[in-house]
């Protein structure tokens, strides 16, 4: 090769920089935001009582787990895009929406009911949750994934299952202010079944796209 040819190759690769995992992921998402927002607006919309609803604690409950669970995922995601990172140290962080939706249970219990237990759980949206929250999650998960490929993460389904978590807290979190159920119980019950179902599909595609 000649000379100077591998001198500005190598002054080319010197002056490549990688983009950070953090900025990446931000950008990702920023892209598929709107992806999700479209098809909320189009097929779901915000309550038509939602200011009604905003005098129920229970309601703006139900956005403190959902982004509760969003933002410790971020967390979780980033450190686990590092090569040899585990959960030590950070997976507490995973039961902050727990705890907030355990109080809130209890905080419920204590409370006069119009409605029985079984009834508030089962709520008027199951079916409606069950499908909305996974859809309104597929880009959000598309460009998470997207995002952690700038990382290096050594336990790839690992990683693509908490950035299923990232990505169902934020479409929850949409989707909460559509759902009429408010009580902390419906809420444990399909919203915790739609993020497992987002997690699983999280952990099979990060197992393929986040492998080097």
């Amino acid at each position: 090769m000649d000379t100077d040819q591998l001198i500005k190759t190598l002054a080319a690769d010197n002056a490549h920089r990688a983009r950070p995992v953090g900025f990446a992921l931000m950008l990702a998402l920023m892209a598929a935001a709107p992806v999700s927002l479209l098809m909320f607006f189009t097929e779901l919309g915000i309550r038509s009582d939602v200011m009604t609803a905003m005098r129920n604690p229970f309601f703006d409950l139900k956005f403190a787990v959902t982004l509760a669970l969003a933002i410790a995922a971020i967390a979780v995601s980033l450190h686990l895009s590092r090569p040899e990172a585990s959960l030590r140290g950070f997976g507490w962080l995973l039961l902050i929406p727990a705890g907030l939706l355990t109080a809130g249970i209890g905080g419920e219990m204590m409370m006069p009911q119009r409605l029985p237990m079984m009834t508030r759980l089962v709520g008027n949206n199951s079916r409606m949750c069950m499908t909305a929250i996974p859809l309104l999650s597929l880009p959000i998960l598309a460009g998470a994934l997207i995002g952690l490929r700038h990382g290096a993460p050594s336990r790839p389904a690992l990683a693509g299952a908490v950035a299923g978590l990232l990505s169902a807290g934020l479409a929850a979190t949409l989707y909460a202010s559509h759902c009429t159920d408010d009580s902390p119980l419906f809420v444990a019950t399909w919203y915790t079944l739609s993020t497992a179902l987002v997690t699983a599909i999280g952990a099979l595609a990060g197992s393929k796209l986040l492998r080097f």
